[in-house]
């Protein structure tokens, strides 16, 4: 079984016990595993197929957690580094009334910030389906530099590529940095997944039918574009495909996007498809693998958390 390889940042999200406040006027939190690029791993494990993530911890309490819980999950953890240099990252969430999101982050430095090109083996690839990665790692530090050497690996052996950039804007310097850094980085995936909220920011336009033209850059050969509650719409240069999204009672959103995008890689591998015939996906399947994704982040939704609320493949049937 080839595993999907991830890149970034693992941390701890402190998930609020309490709805409908902001971060100042919550009483308790409860810390769970979370990241991005975690996340993705966690919803291609829990559907069947295998999953590293290249990261790096702190020596602490909190890095021990999150080995713990990946062991839980069966996510693989030889592509984990540790330090001492730096602390493992956290992000204290707030919910509000809707299951939306307000974060706040401690990671000036973290520990996976400071992972470098030295940590990163040419090996791990060779048994490797997929990369992901997103757009958080890609500041100015050693681990923008480590995506680049895992990016190079990765196309040596012929990974498929994909690109959620997951916008965190309060984590860079400014919004031009944060656009330029995602636009250096679009060219070398060959799956870009973006959201309706992003898609302005990074586009300059409101209509993805308007914008993804701009977005077919470099090595894209797919666009994947989630809204949420109204559904998701998949691109190729020649096949279009648009799922509804069932109507549920969001309780938290963390790690919805994460598990769609997860769970979207496992179809494409599960389809045999590659970034040789990326190109060739059929409207039909691509409807396919929309609805599957939706309905996967529908139950996400519906629960507390991230890698936790994502059902498992015995559980969740099409």
């Amino acid at each position: 079984m080839k595993k999907l390889l991830a890149i970034g940042e693992a941390i701890i999200d402190m998930i609020p016990e309490q709805v409908g406040v902001g971060i100042a006027e919550v009483e308790k939190f409860q810390p769970t595993v979370g990241g991005a690029p975690a996340n993705v791993c966690g919803a291609f494990v829990k559907l069947g197929g295998a999953a590293e993530i290249i990261t790096q911890l702190g020596q602490d309490s909190f890095g021990d957690k999150i080995l713990s819980e990946f062991h839980r999950f069966h996510i693989g953890t030889a592509c984990i580094s540790r330090t001492e240099k730096a602390n493992t990252a956290l992000a204290f969430v707030a919910l509000k009334e809707d299951g939306d999101r307000e974060f706040s982050f401690y990671r000036k430095p973290s520990a996976d910030m400071l992972l470098g090109t030295e940590a990163i083996q040419k090996e791990w690839f060779q048994s490797a389906y997929a990369l992901h990665f997103c757009s958080v790692s890609l500041g100015p530090f050693p681990m923008k530099k480590a995506h680049y050497q895992a990016i190079e690996y990765a196309q040596s052996q012929g990974l498929l590529i994909s690109f959620d950039p997951n916008l965190r804007k309060q984590l860079w310097n400014s919004e031009e940095d944060l656009y330029h850094a995602v636009h250096e980085f679009i060219p070398k995936a060959h799956i870009l997944k973006i959201t309706d909220d992003e898609l302005e920011f990074l586009t300059g336009k409101t209509k993805i039918q308007e914008a993804k033209e701009q977005l077919f850059v470099g090595n894209v050969e797919m666009i994947v574009y989630t809204k949420g509650a109204e559904g998701a719409e998949c691109y190729t240069k020649k096949a279009a495909a648009f799922a509804p999204c069932e109507k549920v009672k969001a309780i938290d959103t963390t790690g919805a996007g994460d598990g769609f995008i997860g769970s979207f890689l496992y179809q494409l591998y599960q389809s045999q498809i590659s970034a040789n015939n990326l190109a060739e996906v059929t409207q039909e399947q691509l409807t396919e693998f929309l609805t599957f994704s939706n309905r996967f982040c529908s139950y996400s939704v519906q629960h507390k958390g991230a890698i936790a609320s994502y059902p498992e493949k015995e559980n969740f049937c099409l």
